[in-house]
């Protein structure tokens, strides 16, 4: 209410194409760019303290939270997924995997994995080296994990199995922030084309892997991996705004 009384109206949403012209915005994107600004950094540290304090239901709350804000600023700046290429915040991620944390955490953290790992290869790759397949195959597995969760699994799996097409520009490239903005989110038509069949390297030297190489990975983990990819042509993970 202003002083007059009157119920003050909620400015229009805008999407990112529209964002990307809004000179607000544009700053708020380059402050992102260092260290002392950049927001993810911040809720990734805010993620760790309150995981170290421990389970309960206000706990629980903000920690969703702080996931929801991760996910939000990694779409709106896509370079700070860079963040997750580190060992130390990727197990944040994984911990939160873990059978003790309630089913709203679980898949709450699911799609910030997915958010993460989408076009970023080298976030991939460490995932696979701290034996997050492992993780979510155990999970997927478990008796006790509720269905809710095992959904949001078998979606997380066919964006993991998707072919790797990294997209995002260097931090360093203030050219390319409108363009980037205004990027469309992997579609799942046209994902298995002839050059997703070849194993590729992209411009910083990460190696990025077909559908077949990771099928393979996760094969040594769950069988019936032949169907989800079978099925991955004609499915929308997460409603297709991620995937």
């Amino acid at each position: 209410m202003d002083d007059d009384g009157d119920a003050l109206l909620s400015p229009p949403k805008k999407d990112l194409a529209e964002l990307s012209q809004d000179p607000a915005f544009r700053e708020l994107f380059k402050l992102q760019e260092g260290f002392e600004w950049n927001i993810a950094m911040r809720l990734i540290g805010t993620l760790d303290r309150l995981m170290a304090k421990g389970s309960d239901g206000q706990n629980d709350l903000l920690i969703l939270s702080a996931l929801d804000l991760i996910q939000g600023v990694l779409l709106l700046h896509p370079p700070s997924k860079s963040l997750f290429s580190r060992e130390q915040n990727m197990n944040l991620l994984l911990d939160l995997l873990e059978p003790f944390n309630c089913p709203a955490i679980q898949s709450a953290t699911l799609l910030t994995l997915v958010v993460a790992l989408i076009d970023t290869p080298s976030n991939t790759r460490t995932f696979e080296g701290l034996d997050g397949l492992l993780t979510v195959t155990s999970l997927f597995k478990s008796r006790s994990t509720s269905r809710e969760v095992k959904l949001k699994l078998i979606e997380f799996l066919y964006c993991y199995l998707m072919p790797e097409t990294p997209s995002i520009p260097r931090a360093d490239q203030r050219d390319s922030v409108p363009a980037m903005l205004q990027r469309s989110p992997s579609k799942l038509a046209g994902a298995f084309t002839a050059e997703s069949r070849r194993k590729r390297t992209n411009s910083s030297g990460v190696p990025t892997l077909t559908t077949q190489e990771k099928q393979e990975l996760l094969s040594r983990h769950l069988s019936n991996v032949e169907d989800l990819v079978k099925d991955l042509k004609n499915c929308a993970p997460f409603g297709g705004v991620v995937c």
